[in-house]
Parts: structure tokens; C-alpha cells; sequence
């Protein structure tokens, strides 16, 4: 407990010494390894991903290392980095991983989301401040604040400050590690070790997540406000209608297996309510348990 508490109060005085302006110059453009969880069947989503980065962010800073089966290479050499691996999740996951230190910071996407509006700015800011030796004992930084990271019983009272005064307030867990986000290779190879060998679906995963105990040292972090919005391509292997529309509208082909589509859009970062999610949120508003999931 005493090397606990030791710890914690260096990231503290780590994080609130000032970092040199020529320190961020050198950050400003690093590249960064981004870790995409995928599979063949699902490359079309992939391609899509990439390609709404470099619409939204043309001189984003990622290199993306995308997994294979089969299927060969559908995108220029320059940004991305095709790897072959066995299918299973698990297995896929640490294949990425495995030539990485545990303290090399990555941008985790999974290809189930992709870019709509980021707020590149701030975004920017919180790489630049991620990227440098002040902040090593942060372990991950969530920019898209939605779902539960409106609860409290997600986060705790610690909150830390960049350069320019932003603020970030830690979460207790793993709520979200799904959604895009910056993060040491240590999180996520931890947390896919304590998977089975065999994970029969990807859902499946927030099960095994919700099990999984955060180590006190892998410190997440997320940002007060919410600098971005996402699209869900999928939702129980149905492509989304808002994914089916993005892709038609940047000709880009849609999955060969798409047959049917969701009936309504999914996004992650907006407030944005249906009717039944209204309904749902003003019953639990009466009982004091407002739902917060649907953010």
C-alpha cells in the first residue's frame, strides 16, 4: 500500500508540472500505432473506418494495423499495416500486440465504430499532453464522454488537468473500452488475457469485461465534455442504417453480406433520444434511476 500510495502522488506532481512548449512541438505529429480489432468479413467496415478518419482528420497522426485472414490488402501501404492472425478474438488481439511494450501508448479502434465529429483541437491537445514523460502513469484517455460515462458510479473524485487547463476525471473500470479511444498497450493486453481462449461472439465480450477488475496502476481517463460522435456500424450483425447511408454517400461498397438493415440509426456521443428512449428516461427520472446507457 505504501508503493500505492507513492505512485499516485508522483502522477500528481507529474501531471500538473508544466510541459515545454518545445516538448510539444516535437509531439505535435508523432505517429501513433492504431490497433484495430477486425476480421475479414467485416473489411468493408474497416475501409470505411480509415476512410472517415482521413475525411474528417486528413492529417491524423494514426498508422493502423489491421488484422487479416485471407482477404488481402484493400488500402494504401502508407497508413495502413495489414497483419495476418489467427480469427479467434483473443488471439487477434494479442498477434497485434505482441511485438509492443506494455508502455507504448496506441489509439484503440474497433472497426464497429467510425468517426462523425471530432472536435481535432482539443483532441489534439490531449495527444500532445499524452505523449509526454509527465504523463506516464496516465493509461488511457477516453474523448468520446457518452453512455456511462455520465454516471458517477463509473467514475471516481480523481481529476487530473493538461496545459491548457482541460480537465480529465478518472473512471473506476472498463465501461467504454470499446469505443475509440488512446491507451497503453498494457490495458488491453491485460484485459484480453483474462478472456477465454474462445469467444463465441463479440457481444459477448462486455460479459467478460464486466468480471475483469481494473488494476489500480492502469489509470483511464475520460474527458469532461464529450469532443466527439461516433456511428455504430453494426448491431447484432445487421449494418446499421446510418453506416449503409455513410458508405453510399462516399462511394464506398457496402458488405456483400448486407441484406437487411437496422430500422433505426445508432450513434455514440450525442444526446439525441428516440421516443422509447425518452419514455424509458422520464419513467426512470420518477423513480430517481434515470437509464444512462443510451448517450
Amino acid at each position: 500500500m505504501e508503493d500505492l500510495s507513492l505512485e499516485m502522488k508522483t502522477f500528481k506532481r507529474c501531471i500538473f508540472s508544466q510541459i515545454s512548449n518545445s516538448e510539444l512541438d516535437i509531439l505535435q505529429m508523432k505517429p501513433i500505432k492504431a490497433i484495430v480489432l477486425t476480421f475479414d468479413r467485416y473489411r468493408a467496415l474497416t475501409d470505411h473506418m480509415i476512410f472517415k478518419y482521413a475525411q474528417l482528420w486528413p492529417d491524423h497522426p494514426f498508422q493502423f494495423r489491421v488484422p487479416f485472414q485471407q482477404l488481402a490488402p484493400t488500402q494504401p501501404g502508407d497508413r495502413v499495416q495489414y497483419r495476418q492472425t489467427p480469427s479467434a478474438i483473443k488471439a487477434t488481439v494479442l498477434a497485434l500486440l505482441d511485438d509492443l511494450d506494455d508502455e507504448e501508448l496506441i489509439y484503440w479502434c474497433i472497426d464497429d465504430k467510425y468517426p462523425i465529429k471530432l472536435n481535432i483541437e482539443r483532441i489534439t491537445k490531449s495527444y500532445q499532453w499524452l505523449g509526454s514523460k509527465q504523463t506516464r502513469e496516465v493509461s488511457g484517455l477516453l474523448f468520446c464522454r457518452s453512455r456511462r460515462m455520465w454516471d458517477d458510479r463509473c467514475l471516481s473524485d480523481e481529476t487530473v488537468f493538461d496545459d491548457w487547463g482541460n480537465e480529465y476525471l478518472e473512471r473506476t473500470g472498463y465501461e467504454q473500452i470499446w469505443i475509440h479511444q488512446f491507451v497503453r498497450v498494457k490495458v488491453i493486453r491485460y484485459l484480453f488475457n483474462t478472456f477465454p481462449d474462445v469467444i463465441p461472439f463479440p457481444r459477448y465480450m462486455d460479459k467478460l469485461r464486466n468480471k475483469v477488475s481494473k488494476p489500480a496502476l492502469h489509470r483511464l481517463f475520460v474527458t469532461r465534455q464529450n469532443l466527439a460522435v461516433f456511428g455504430e456500424s453494426t448491431d447484432r450483425g445487421l449494418l446499421t442504417r446510418n453506416c449503409h447511408r455513410s458508405m453510399l454517400d462516399n462511394d464506398l461498397a457496402p458488405p456483400n453480406w448486407n441484406s437487411e438493415l437496422t430500422n433505426r440509426d445508432f450513434f455514440v456521443g450525442t444526446r439525441r433520444l428516440n421516443t422509447k428512449q425518452r419514455l424509458r428516461y422520464f419513467i426512470g427520472k420518477l423513480s430517481g434511476r434515470p437509464p444512462d446507457f443510451f448517450y
